[in-house]
Protein backbone atom coordinates (compact mmCIF):
# COMPACT_ATOMS: atom_id res chain seq x y z
CA UNK A 1 0.00 0.00 0.00
CA UNK A 2 1.07 3.37 -0.84
CA UNK A 3 1.98 5.32 2.00
CA UNK A 4 0.01 8.64 1.72
CA UNK A 5 1.13 9.81 5.62
CA UNK A 6 2.81 12.79 4.67
CA UNK A 7 0.24 14.15 2.24
CA UNK A 8 -2.60 16.81 3.37
CA UNK A 9 -6.22 15.83 3.67
CA UNK A 10 -8.00 17.85 0.87
CA UNK A 11 -11.63 17.54 -0.75
CA UNK A 12 -11.70 14.86 -3.41
CA UNK A 13 -14.15 14.36 -5.68
CA UNK A 14 -13.72 12.06 -9.04
CA UNK A 15 -16.43 10.95 -11.73
CA UNK A 16 -17.11 7.88 -13.78
CA UNK A 17 -19.75 6.46 -16.42
CA UNK A 18 -19.97 3.12 -18.09
CA UNK A 19 -22.66 2.00 -20.35
CA UNK A 20 -24.95 -1.27 -20.46
CA UNK A 21 -26.20 -1.87 -24.16
CA UNK A 22 -29.01 -3.83 -24.66
CA UNK A 23 -31.77 -4.31 -27.64
CA UNK A 24 -34.50 -1.62 -27.44
CA UNK A 25 -37.10 -4.50 -26.36
CA UNK A 26 -35.01 -5.23 -23.15
CA UNK A 27 -34.49 -1.17 -22.53
CA UNK A 28 -38.17 -0.94 -22.63
CA UNK A 29 -38.19 -3.73 -20.30
CA UNK A 30 -36.47 -2.08 -17.72
CA UNK A 31 -37.52 1.19 -18.32
CA UNK A 32 -41.74 -0.23 -17.51
CA UNK A 33 -40.21 -2.78 -14.45
CA UNK A 34 -41.66 -5.59 -16.26
CA UNK A 35 -37.91 -7.40 -15.30
CA UNK A 36 -38.66 -10.64 -13.36
CA UNK A 37 -36.27 -9.72 -10.35
CA UNK A 38 -37.68 -6.82 -9.98
CA UNK A 39 -36.52 -2.92 -9.91
CA UNK A 40 -33.20 -3.36 -12.36
CA UNK A 41 -32.36 0.60 -11.96
CA UNK A 42 -32.81 0.87 -7.72
CA UNK A 43 -30.89 -2.59 -7.47
CA UNK A 44 -28.06 -1.45 -9.21
CA UNK A 45 -28.34 2.18 -7.76
CA UNK A 46 -28.25 0.61 -4.66
CA UNK A 47 -25.70 -1.58 -5.65
CA UNK A 48 -23.28 1.02 -7.17
CA UNK A 49 -23.77 3.16 -3.93
CA UNK A 50 -23.08 -0.35 -1.40
CA UNK A 51 -20.10 -1.27 -4.16
CA UNK A 52 -18.00 2.39 -3.57
CA UNK A 53 -18.15 2.17 0.21
CA UNK A 54 -16.57 -1.63 -0.11
CA UNK A 55 -13.76 -0.95 -2.94
CA UNK A 56 -11.01 -1.16 -0.59
CA UNK A 57 -12.15 -5.01 0.02
CA UNK A 58 -12.33 -5.65 -3.60
CA UNK A 59 -9.07 -3.64 -5.68
CA UNK A 60 -5.65 -4.92 -3.88
CA UNK A 61 -4.25 -2.15 -1.41
CA UNK A 62 -6.71 0.33 -2.22
CA UNK A 63 -6.87 2.58 0.65
CA UNK A 64 -10.08 2.52 3.16
CA UNK A 65 -11.72 5.97 2.51
CA UNK A 66 -14.15 7.52 4.60
CA UNK A 67 -16.68 8.51 1.42
CA UNK A 68 -18.58 11.75 2.45
CA UNK A 69 -20.97 11.10 -0.53
CA UNK A 70 -21.50 8.85 -3.64
CA UNK A 71 -24.22 9.43 -6.01
CA UNK A 72 -25.11 6.79 -8.94
CA UNK A 73 -27.30 7.83 -11.88
CA UNK A 74 -28.57 6.02 -14.10
CA UNK A 75 -29.96 7.44 -17.61
CA UNK A 76 -31.86 5.61 -20.05
CA UNK A 77 -30.31 6.49 -23.79
CA UNK A 78 -32.65 5.07 -26.79
CA UNK A 79 -29.42 5.81 -29.24
CA UNK A 80 -27.35 3.25 -27.50
CA UNK A 81 -29.99 1.93 -27.13
CA UNK A 82 -29.34 1.12 -23.39
CA UNK A 83 -27.97 2.63 -20.01
CA UNK A 84 -25.69 5.42 -18.91
CA UNK A 85 -24.53 5.14 -15.64
CA UNK A 86 -22.42 7.63 -14.27
CA UNK A 87 -21.34 8.29 -10.38
CA UNK A 88 -19.67 10.69 -8.29
CA UNK A 89 -17.83 9.67 -4.94
CA UNK A 90 -15.95 12.44 -2.27
CA UNK A 91 -14.25 12.14 0.31
CA UNK A 92 -11.70 14.65 2.55
CA UNK A 93 -8.67 13.01 2.81
CA UNK A 94 -4.82 12.33 1.32
CA UNK A 95 -5.73 9.97 -1.53
CA UNK A 96 -8.15 10.28 -4.29
CA UNK A 97 -12.01 8.22 -5.25
CA UNK A 98 -11.31 7.42 -8.37
CA UNK A 99 -11.41 3.56 -8.15
CA UNK A 100 -14.66 4.03 -5.49
CA UNK A 101 -16.46 6.71 -8.56
CA UNK A 102 -15.26 3.58 -11.27
CA UNK A 103 -15.98 0.54 -8.55
CA UNK A 104 -19.68 2.01 -8.69
CA UNK A 105 -20.27 2.39 -12.20
CA UNK A 106 -18.87 -1.02 -12.37
CA UNK A 107 -20.92 -2.90 -9.86
CA UNK A 108 -24.03 -0.90 -11.32
CA UNK A 109 -23.70 -2.29 -14.70
CA UNK A 110 -23.18 -5.50 -13.63
CA UNK A 111 -26.17 -5.46 -11.27
CA UNK A 112 -28.39 -4.79 -14.12
CA UNK A 113 -27.02 -7.24 -16.74
CA UNK A 114 -27.69 -9.88 -13.83
CA UNK A 115 -31.39 -8.89 -13.52
CA UNK A 116 -31.96 -8.76 -17.24
CA UNK A 117 -29.56 -11.77 -18.34
CA UNK A 118 -32.99 -14.03 -18.66
CA UNK A 119 -33.85 -11.34 -21.40
CA UNK A 120 -30.87 -10.74 -23.25
CA UNK A 121 -27.66 -12.83 -22.88
CA UNK A 122 -25.89 -10.37 -25.56
CA UNK A 123 -25.69 -7.36 -23.42
CA UNK A 124 -22.66 -5.14 -23.82
CA UNK A 125 -20.89 -3.40 -20.61
CA UNK A 126 -19.03 -1.03 -22.46
CA UNK A 127 -17.01 2.15 -21.32
CA UNK A 128 -16.22 2.56 -18.32
CA UNK A 129 -13.95 5.39 -17.75
CA UNK A 130 -12.55 8.41 -15.35
CA UNK A 131 -14.84 11.62 -16.71
CA UNK A 132 -13.56 13.72 -13.63
CA UNK A 133 -11.00 13.91 -10.59
CA UNK A 134 -10.60 17.00 -8.50
CA UNK A 135 -8.26 17.69 -5.72
CA UNK A 136 -5.15 16.48 -4.04
CA UNK A 137 -1.83 17.75 -5.14
CA UNK A 138 -2.68 16.62 -8.81
CA UNK A 139 -5.22 19.28 -9.19
CA UNK A 140 -7.86 18.68 -11.80
CA UNK A 141 -8.16 15.77 -14.54
CA UNK A 142 -10.95 15.48 -17.12
CA UNK A 143 -11.16 12.91 -19.91
CA UNK A 144 -10.62 14.49 -23.03
CA UNK A 145 -13.90 16.26 -24.60
CA UNK A 146 -15.72 15.81 -21.54
CA UNK A 147 -17.46 19.11 -20.19
CA UNK A 148 -18.85 17.07 -16.64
Amino acid sequence: MVDVSGKPETHRVAIAEGRVIMQPATLDRVLAGNAMKGDVLGAARIAGIMAAKRTHELIPLCHPLALTRVTLDIVPDHHLPGLIVSATAEATGRTGVEMEALTAVSVACLTVYDMVKAVERGMRIDGIRLLEKRGGKSGVYRAAGESV
